[in-house]
């Protein structure tokens, strides 16, 4: 019998939400940022000179004179040490999907021996690691150690407070001895370059002046928060971040009670705290929210600048983990902790502004309207021709079981635009407006407005993986694991190429027939790509049907996914847009093709081992016990009761042989391919899913579905 007293957990789980402190704290405007170096901090430590040279290079990526780090460096000193930190890290996203730090203290020693706290600029601006233990997918050798780390101004410095103190965090890009990027910033701040040179040239065509490129995100957090006693009792879960067994309940989601439902006051707790953690941490964190599925729930912060907020969402995830503990809760952020209920994902918001021009919304005047219609076009034609890169960033191990389960957009990229803005795409491409609800007449780019748009002129689709949503696109696909930097660096990348591809054929265009041409070339970028635009339900078998038909691809598992990446001519695009070398991107392969086999065996070696000495002991504990009250009633000579007791005798029976089955394919498996572990994972749970609805409940070895999603 298991020692494992899940009644007794379950009360006390029940308890300790009923006495769930609040926080001592609530939300306070006056706290944001406090815990930031801005420019309004800077100001206070650093001459004005400087603080504008600094912004600059924040703003608009210009090169930062080397000799004003040492100012900097000692103004960062002095507020951090203010603010109670006595050590400095550079913090960095290797290519484990996380973040990393070293800590060195800020102690040094003058030539007397004499012990003074002291920061350089050198210090600020570069440090050295071990890079040996991360990621390189084969950059490097094992005793190649040497990794570099480099100041990345544009990412404010920040403090990250500890039980016992605080550390100044200095925001940097990762690279190898021989200058390869070793993390996932350093490519996302090359894409945003190049889609920033590729913004400004279209934008000469149109006879803008010089402005600042800024492309902007909000990203949407999904995550599920279960009570820690419950976690640790889940080997699953601690080895794993989901549940490799566990029969649904008769209730989950169906009533669909749970979504935007009443917030319950122990996670209204936690909910605060980490919005409390957030802002002073200078994080806009605006929207909380319960979710579709029990115990999953959603932050969302305001947009920002693209690299800012992928900073801040590695740090919301971290918060998000930190905080949980604090409450005795346990954030799960896999995309699919629990089998039958939605999984969490990462929705990415995506625009694109010039000076305060947004180009992805439509404007008053023909002029700004051709400017957004020339926008729209290039990102349809972006995604249709690279669909494929697209999907190959959203791709893992976790997103597999996420991906196309009615809950989540499928593996195909498409376009959303609704129903009015697919019809204005249209008449460009015919050049008529017959038949149209918004207008008569021809619409003609550049000369003529556009019909009114709205910001909710159409319903939203939320099963579509790329709609477009007023002034941006939501990219759906992400998992909630996954760090923006892959999808979006992608997004330039590939937007900036068909940027490119007007601005070449727009400069050869004679200036008095500006508007005709660009009108021909939005005729046939849209004759060509209209194909990715797909407003109906993306969720049905029929558009799966369809969308094969269009030849969009479907690259359902990760193995599939990432294939694009070898491709010599994507290889090319990201190599001529200087965001990848061609190392580098083999390197990203082969870290999602060892990362993805590694998480299975992972998966595969825990659950043979939960099945082997938990499941099957409890299992065998109910065949017996059955077996003995079977034996007394014929020892006594009762029948009644007999024959149920023979059929789930019976039936335990071939349970139990079909676990033990399923563990010895499982243990073959485990040395096999992807296909192979994926299908005996499969049996080994339809076997322990089984075996739960027929052994005594109070001798269940795990938690049940119906504890970790509905007690917390």
């Amino acid at each position: 019998m298991s020692n494992y007293n899940r009644a007794k957990t379950v009360n006390d789980v029940a308890k300790y939400r009923g006495s769930a402190p609040m926080p001592c704290a609530a939300v306070n405007i006056d706290d944001f940022g406090e815990d930031v170096f801005t420019a309004a901090v800077m100001r206070q430590y650093l001459a004005v000179e400087v603080v504008d040279a600094l912004v600059e290079t924040i703003n608009f990526g210009r090169p930062l004179d080397p000799a004003l780090a040492g100012d900097i460096a000692g103004a960062m000193k002095e507020w951090a040490m203010a603010r109670g930190a006595t050590h400095f890290t550079h913090w960095f996203q290797p290519l484990n999907g996380g973040t990393a730090e070293k800590h060195d203290a800020f102690l040094e020693f003058d030539g007397s021996g004499k012990a003074l706290m002291e920061f350089s600029g050198k210090n600020l601006i570069g440090g050295e690691t071990d890079a040996s233990s991360f990621p390189s997918g084969g950059l490097r050798c094992t005793f190649e150690a040497r990794g570099y780390t480099a100041w990345d101004p544009t990412s404010p410095a920040f403090i990250k407070r500890h039980g016992n103190g605080a550390t100044l965090c200095i925001p940097t890009a990762f690279c190898s001895f021989t200058g390869e990027a070793l993390d996932k910033k350093t490519p996302l701040l090359r894409s945003i370059q190049a889609l920033s040179r590729s913004t400004t040239r279209l934008m000469k065509c149109f006879k803008l002046p010089e402005a600042r490129v800024m492309v902007t995100l909000g990203a949407e957090q999904e995550y599920f928060l279960i009570d820690k006693q419950f976690y640790l009792q889940r080997p699953d879960l601690v080895q794993t971040g989901r549940t490799l067994f566990g029969a649904p309940p008769p209730k989950h989601q169906q009533l669909e009670d749970h979504y935007f439902g009443s917030i319950k006051p122990r996670v209204l707790a936690f909910m605060t705290e980490v919005e409390r953690e957030l802002w002073k941490l200078g994080i806009p964190a605006k929207t909380r929210h319960n979710e579709a599925a029990p115990a999953q729930f959603e932050i969302a912060p305001r947009f920002e600048e693209l690299n800012l907020a992928v900073d801040h969402n590695m740090i919301i995830m971290e918060v998000l983990r930190v905080v949980a503990d604090r409450h005795n809760l346990v954030c799960l952020m896999h995309e699919k902790p629990f089998f039958g209920v939605n999984g969490s994902g990462k929705h990415c918001n995506w625009s694109l502004d010039y000076g305060d021009l947004s180009l992805l919304k439509p404007g008053s005047d023909p002029h700004r309207n051709a400017i957004f219609l020339t926008t729209l076009c290039a990102v349809i034609r972006a995604v249709d021709l690279h669909s494929d890169l697209l999907r190959s960033v959203t791709a893992g191990a976790g997103n597999d079981h996420r991906l196309g389960a009615n809950e989540a957009p499928p593996a195909i990229i498409s376009i959303f635009l609704g129903d009015q803005l697919t019809e204005v795409i249209e008449q460009i491409e015919s050049g008529s407006a017959t038949g149209s609800k918004y207008r008569s007449g021809v619409l003609r780019v550049g000369a003529d407005m556009l019909p009114p748009l709205p910001r909710d002129a159409t319903d939203r689709n939320r099963t579509s993986p790329f709609a477009f949503t007023g002034n941006k696109f939501e990219f759906r696909a992400p998992g909630s694991s996954q760090s923006c930097s892959g999808v979006n660096m992608m997004l330039n990348t590939i937007v900036a190429e068909s940027l490119d591809y007007i601005s070449d054929r727009l400069e050869k265009v004679p200036e008095n027939e500006f508007n005709e041409g660009l009108q021909k070339i939005l005729q046939d970028i849209i004759r060509t790509h209209k194909r990715v635009i797909f407003n109906g339900d993306n969720y049905s078998k029929e558009w799966v049907i369809e969308a094969e038909r269009r030849g969009l691809p479907n690259l359902r598992g990760t193995l599939a996914a990432i294939e694009p990446l070898k491709n010599a001519d994507n290889q090319e695009l990201m190599t001529r847009y200087g965001v990848f070398s061609k190392s580098e991107l083999d390197s990203r392969y082969e870290i999602s093709l060892e990362e993805y086999f590694r998480k299975l065996r992972i998966e595969c070696g825990i659950a043979i081992e939960i099945a082997r000495s938990m499941i099957h002991p409890a299992a065998t504990d109910e065949f017996n016990r059955v077996c003995r009250a079977l034996g007394n009633a014929a020892s006594a000579g009762i029948n009644a009761g007999c024959k149920d007791l023979k059929t789930a005798a019976e039936r335990l029976g071939l349970s139990l042989d079909e676990l033990g089955e399923a563990i010895d394919e499982a243990s073959v498996a485990l040395n096999r391919d992807a296909d192979d572990i994926l299908a005996a994972l499969e049996r080994l749970r339809r076997a322990v899913d089984a075996l739960e609805y027929q052994v005594d409940d109070s001798n269940w070895p795990l938690p049940k579905y119906r504890e970790m999603l509905f007690v917390y």
